[in-house]
């Protein structure tokens, strides 16, 4: 029997990058599946396409994600897992900050992602499995990523208070921190000369990691595979945490190096 029959999920951001590859490995382990995002014709084109359920959500509204929990449980009855793979990239320098850009970047990484936490672990009237998709730039530092990072540090600890709170319901809450991998809204970056080259560096396993490495990691904190799991930031990073992040100094050299060896 697939390991998530019968059960509900809830993929925020669903309709590409690791969102999309969660749920088809969800819809393939037997569960339903809603996908929600901001773009209405991007999660419906993405729930047609895998097999899913589509609903708009902007997570920066507490009211669309209750309005999201509330759809779900009135048409399928439960919710067992909830991901929340929302978000986006913007780097800047401190010295170059502007008010706007901090408070968009905290709106969805912090503020929006523990509103899916709270209305979700609300509507998980039989227990569940929440995980947000974090970055290793909240565990190591990177310059340009104050407002990106010190938001994804702060539902990191968010979601240790979570789990405390909301352990005696049997809802599970965690974190699955990415390192880099291609995605479409990481394709720019992955793509450009001497950053693989650098990252695998900086890699104790040696390798680039794939979005198929995320997608195991979370897959297997939904399941019961990790029932007495909760609370944790799990770095799905081939070890890069154990070192540090390249500097843009290793992507020019390795960059360098690359062409030399052409």
């Amino acid at each position: 029997m697939p390991a998530l029959e019968g059960q509900v999920a809830v993929v925020i951001g669903g309709s590409g990058g690791f969102g999309e590859g969660i749920v088809e490995r969800f819809v393939a382990e037997g569960a339903t599946v809603w996908i929600a995002a901001r773009d209405e014709t991007r999660a419906a084109e993405a729930a047609a396409r895998l097999g899913a359920r589509a609903f708009p959500c902007d997570i920066t509204k507490s009211a669309d994600v209750k309005a999201l929990a509330d759809r779900v449980l009135s048409e399928s009855g439960r919710i067992d897992i909830a991901v929340n793979s929302a978000g986006y990239e913007d780097n800047c320098a401190i010295a170059d900050l502007e008010p706007d850009r901090v408070e968009r970047m905290v709106a969805v990484q912090f503020t929006g992602a523990l509103y899916v936490i709270q209305h979700m672990a609300n509507a998980m009237a039989a227990g569940g499995s929440i995980i947000t998709i974090g970055s290793l730039t909240a565990t190591l530092t990177a310059d340009g990523y104050a407002p990106y990072a010190g938001a994804k540090a702060g539902i990191n600890h968010a979601t240790r208070i979570a789990a405390a709170e909301y352990g005696p319901k049997g809802v599970r809450v965690n974190v699955v921190s990415a390192t880099l991998v291609e995605t479409p809204m990481t394709a720019a970056i992955t793509n450009a000369p001497g950053v693989r080259r650098a990252f695998v560096a900086e890699t104790p396993l040696g390798r680039f990691g794939s979005i198929d490495d995320i997608v195991n990691a979370v897959f297997w904190l939904a399941s019961d595979q990790s029932a007495f799991v909760t609370g944790q930031n799990l770095h799905i990073d081939g070890g890069t945490s154990l070192r540090r992040l390249p500097t843009v100094a290793d992507f020019i050299r390795s960059a360098q190096e690359e062409a030399a060896e052409s």
